[in-house]
């Protein structure tokens, strides 16, 4: 029997198949009129992504921002038409109390055109009902773990007896791409560890990729894979038969133990004559001679472009729409309760809803004592991110088994461990999972938490894909990265960040700092925790450091804005010497030998060349006078992009290879990272500048 012929098992109403037909033939049509996009998997997967809005998602379409709704992840972010067509035909109002739409129809013929609100796959921030981007396979699912983990989190810290403000599930639809990804694998173990009891993975197993059949490099069985994780896994023989559908939803709800994968068995582009159940029908346009024939499967007018029923609007506007609102009115009550027993609770609740930092939260914050001895600054991280975390009853996070080294770890009394059964744990242990840790800081940020991974710094290329993916949702996530430099010394080459400080750098919209002391890393932290659209990281030293003493250096303060100078802020210096990190010592050490011997030196320490950029042309100009072109700059890290503040005649003293098994100070000495070599640099620069200007 094919697809096409395949019969639900129980009587299916009129209205919940035009309902059905309605969501297809909206994605067929709007993939058409685009000429681009993925119209197989919507056509397949309409009778689960119904059954699922309309009968079972907790959301009310007029408050589509609700703290408590349930989240729904299109993993499979390339059947993005899937989505747009429930938020049109669900009603969901663009802003909470609303009467725009978030999805108009207008909106669906302008399917991937652009600044639409349908872009080709869900960008959260974009469209409103869209609760993550997704898009790069494997990492919405991830990030569905992060919002279950985020919402138990949630439950079991604001919940009062009788009082249920936080009980929301998690449910994401994925492909099999979805789940040949690491990141899902990884994020699917810690979740069945976890006992994520409050999230359901819906797995559209209908065994086609671009290239082919997934018999061409797909053979496990996914099941039992599951299973071995520690997860409920359901069957559905067919996404049409939405009784069950229904029934796996249902022993979801009152599973209480286990995460819950539903595996359904779809056809891709279902009623497709030609295309349907082949790779064509993934991702290409059907073609009109197709489109006709699937409508006509359907029982549709063949000609009919974007057409909206009468009566399935009304269908869902008594289904989600009277159900959504009920459950509204209901946790609003709760919320008044909440308000007259407790209202330091439902200030907490406000302020994590709408991102706002609690009074007194930088109360504690550290500030140290000069200290040539000093310590490195992944101890001084962790004593100030300590001292946020107990202000801060939202901050949450950890390590991907590396707490004991990135010293992030939350040790005052209380923090607890989140575990399967301490939901409401400070301390998340990620395991050796980089890729997943990334993806579910980014749900728990979704979800309103502040929230941190963190590992080794050269370990930041196995998250790559998240943090920009938090960049580009503008989340206000952050990252700890630890043993930024050759400073690793015997690790080797292996552990030794060259590339990655760069590679952060060029994100858009990521803030990267990399402290030069303590006091340096006090305020970074204020700069990060500050951030209310951005995500940031922070680059941090194995080895100690000198605490400086500001009382002969600039006020640390001024890293709030990039750079700064610390020394030697008096006159037109004769050499500006640049640097970040371990290295800003270096060039303290070249600019005390200098100004001893009577040059007119200045030392800028440039802790984030993001903050810089975003400072006026003045006060960049007033750090480093363009007049001044005798100038060196230090960085243990790619030389590359250091001759926008070195000037193209400066001097970079940078890494060009990887580096080496060793001693540090072995290694220093071989690379260069040394004052005596800081000092010479200097000195040349001077001496060719003054050529220069005598030949002028």
């Amino acid at each position: 029997m094919s697809g096409a012929d395949t019969k639900p098992t129980g009587a299916l109403s009129e209205i919940d198949k035009l309902s059905i037909d309605t969501i297809r033939t909206l994605a067929i049509d709007a993939v058409q009129k685009a000429n681009s996009g993925h119209p197989g998997a919507p056509m397949a997967l309409a009778p689960v992504a119904y059954t699922l809005w309309n009968r079972y998602l907790r959301y009310d379409p007029a408050h589509p921002h609700w703290p408590n709704r349930d989240r729904f992840v299109l993993s499979a972010g390339h059947a993005s038409m899937l989505l747009y067509a429930l938020l049109h035909l669900a009603g969901v109002a663009e802003t909470d109390g609303g009467n725009a739409p978030a999805v108009s129809l207008e909106d669906i013929k302008n399917f991937r055109q652009l600044d639409s609100k349908t872009p080709g796959h869900p960008e959260y921030h974009f469209t409103t009902g869209v609760e993550t981007t997704t898009g790069p396979l494997g990492q919405g699912v991830a990030n569905s773990v992060g919002m279950a983990i985020g919402g138990r989190f949630l439950g079991e810290t604001l919940n009062r007896p009788d009082l249920p403000l936080i009980d929301y599930n998690v449910y994401a639809i994925c492909s099999d791409g979805d789940l040949m990804e690491g990141v899902a694998a990884e994020a699917a173990s810690i979740a069945g560890h976890l006992r994520l009891s409050n999230l359901c993975w819906i797995y559209d197993n209908n065994t086609i990729t671009i290239e082919g059949h997934t018999e061409l490099a797909f053979s496990e069985e996914v099941a039992t894979r599951f299973l071995a994780y520690g997860w409920q896994v359901l069957r559905v023989a067919d996404a049409n038969d939405v009784h069950a559908i229904a029934g796996a939803l249902e022993t979801f709800l009152q599973s209480g133990d286990r995460p819950t994968l539903i595996v359904v068995n779809s056809v891709i582009g279902f009623g497709a004559p030609s295309k349907q159940n082949t790779s064509k029908a993934h991702s290409d346009a059907l073609g009109e001679e197709e489109a006709r024939g699937a409508k006509r499967a359907y029982g549709w007018p063949e000609d009919a472009q974007f057409l909206v029923p009468d009566g399935v609007v009304e269908n869902f506007r008594a289904g989600i729409g009277e159900r959504g609102a009920a459950l509204y009115a209901d946790w609003e009550g709760f919320l008044a309760e909440a308000k007259a027993s407790d209202p330091a609770l439902a200030e907490e609740i406000a302020a994590i809803h709408e991102g706002r930092l609690p009074e007194g939260w930088d109360s504690d914050i550290p500030v140290f004592p000069a200290d040539a001895k000093g310590m490195a600054t992944r101890e001084s991280s962790g004593k100030v991110l300590n001292a946020i975390a107990k202000n801060l009853p939202h901050l949450l996070g950890g390590s991907a088994d590396l707490a004991p080294s990135n010293k992030t770890k939350l040790e005052f009394e209380g923090a607890g461990t989140l575990s399967p059964f301490d939901p409401g744990g400070r301390n998340i242990h990620f395991g050796v999972r980089e890729h997943a840790m990334g993806s579910i800081v980014n749900g728990l940020g979704l979800v309103g938490l502040r929230a941190y991974g963190a590992t080794f710094l050269v370990f930041a290329d196995y998250m790559r894909p998240p943090i920009r993916l938090a960049a580009l949702m503008e989340l206000p996530v952050f990252h700890v990265f630890t043993h930024d430099s050759i400073g690793v010394g015997e690790d080797g080459p292996t552990h030794q960040p060259v590339e990655q400080l760069l590679s952060l750098r060029c994100i858009p919209g990521l803030v990267t700092l990399r402290p030069a002391d303590a006091n340096e890393v006090s305020e970074a932290y204020r700069v990060i925790m500050g951030l209310k659209n951005q995500p940031a990281v922070l680059a941090l030293s194995r080895q100690p450091l000198p605490t400086l003493d500001r009382t002969r250096f600039a006020s640390a303060a001024g890293v709030a804005r990039g750079a700064y100078v610390l020394a030697g802020g008096d006159d037109t210096p004769d050499v500006i010497l640049i640097g970040t990190g371990s290295e800003v010592q270096l060039c303290i050490g070249a600019y005390e030998a200098l100004t001893a011997d009577g040059v007119k030196a200045r030392v800028v320490s440039m802790p984030s060349w993001d903050l810089f950029e975003r400072q006026t042309q003045a006060y960049r100009d007033a750090v480093l006078p363009s007049r001044v072109l005798a100038r060196v700059a230090v960085e243990q890290g790619s030389a590359i992009g250091w001759d926008r503040y070195a000037g193209s005649a400066g001097t970079i003293i940078g890494m060009h290879t990887f580096g080496s098994s060793a001693p540090i100070k072995d290694l220093q000495t071989k690379f260069g990272f040394t004052p005596d070599k800081v000092l010479q640099a200097a000195r040349d620069q001077i001496a060719k500048h003054q050529i220069a200007k005598h030949r002028t």
